[in-house]
């Protein structure tokens, strides 16, 4: 028999993603909507140790949908990893009547929502990461919005690379997954793109590139560079030693994890949020909702930490035909 819910929390935790407010609206005004009580947790999973716990009402995520960040805030938590830190959370979470949690954030929020549902408290996570590296899901919080906003910034810096003539490495964000860098890559017109999955480390192969690319009149050339390869700088010192070619390093940073929401993220983190307050009030625990083949649906946690994910191969084959 499903365990009788009353009360949720939600919290936010690990890195912020644009469109997290909006699934905090959707999960506290759908919770509402079901007859339970919502309580919002601050900076995540340390935030729930401390005890920073309030009520929230529909009328607290009033004017929050187009707000990027997260209005709970975010933080990461030492104590928590450890098994007394995640005994001490149950404790707390049912100490203010929560008999539910929902958490919104990346495979390593799983984790600790998957240590809660084993102290006996109901828990769902969203996935809220802007590096699309979620196994499960074809989805995640914030990417859309950092894609758009590296793709707009990758932009601006082609028009001054090209009045230079200049090579230039933009290092995107995505840990080590390349799915910001992939994208990017072939919305801008990269001539390379360097992915974790993929990459060779034959920087011989890049030098040639550029240097027959100038042959035939390119007047710029753009390298796409995934965080999880990184060392840009040094490598824009070892093209331009190489080709003689003013190579420069751009590192994107935070600015990716910023800005208002897309339509889209707002609109798709507002449904996984209300699919995390419906399944959560059905008596479900240890559960991710996920998106695939146009549908929102749920796994089993475990399974989903389980799963694997890779650059879907047809992707990359056509990001370096496009690239040539």
């Amino acid at each position: 028999m499903a365990k009788e819910i009353k009360t949720i929390g939600v919290l936010t935790s690990g890195g912020d993603a644009p469109g997290m407010n909006a699934a905090i609206r959707a999960v506290v005004r759908k919770s509402i909507a079901n007859g339970l009580k919502v309580k919002g947790i601050k900076k995540g999973y340390q935030g729930l140790l401390n005890e920073e716990i309030v009520d929230m009402e529909a009328k607290n995520v009033s004017d929050t949908i187009q707000r990027g960040g997260t209005i709970l805030g975010t933080a990461r938590s030492t104590e928590f990893r450890t098994e007394e830190g995640q005994q001490k959370a149950a404790e707390i979470c049912k100490a203010h009547g929560i008999d539910g949690v929902v958490v919104i954030g990346g495979d390593g929020s799983y984790r600790g929502a998957q240590k809660l549902a084993e102290h006996g408290i109901n828990t769902v996570g969203i996935p809220g990461t802007i590096d699309l590296d979620i196994t499960c899901t074809d989805y995640t919080i914030g990417f859309d919005t950092a894609i758009n906003t590296a793709m707009q910034a990758i932009d601006k810096v082609r028009d001054t690379s090209s009045s230079h003539e200049r090579c230039s490495i933009i290092e995107v964000m995505g840990r080590n997954a390349g799915y910001i860098a992939l994208w990017c890559g072939v919305a801008n017109g990269a001539e390379d793109i360097l992915l974790p999955e993929k990459y060779d480390y034959d920087e011989q192969r890049i030098i040639n590139n550029i240097i027959n690319n100038r042959k035939r009149g390119k007047t710029h050339h753009i390298i796409i560079n995934a965080e999880g390869i990184g060392h840009s700088t040094s490598m824009a010192r070892r093209i331009e030693a190489a080709t003689g070619i003013e190579t420069r390093a751009t590192i994107l940073g935070y600015m990716q994890r910023g800005g208002s929401p897309t339509c889209k993220d707002r609109f798709y983190a507002s449904m996984m949020g209300a699919y995390a307050a419906d399944i959560l009030y059905e008596g479900k625990t240890n559960r991710v909702v996920g998106y695939q083949h146009g549908e929102f649906m749920d796994f089993d946690i475990d399974e989903a930490l389980a799963m694997q994910k890779d650059i879907p191969e047809y992707q990359y084959q056509v990001s370096r035909i496009l690239s040539l």
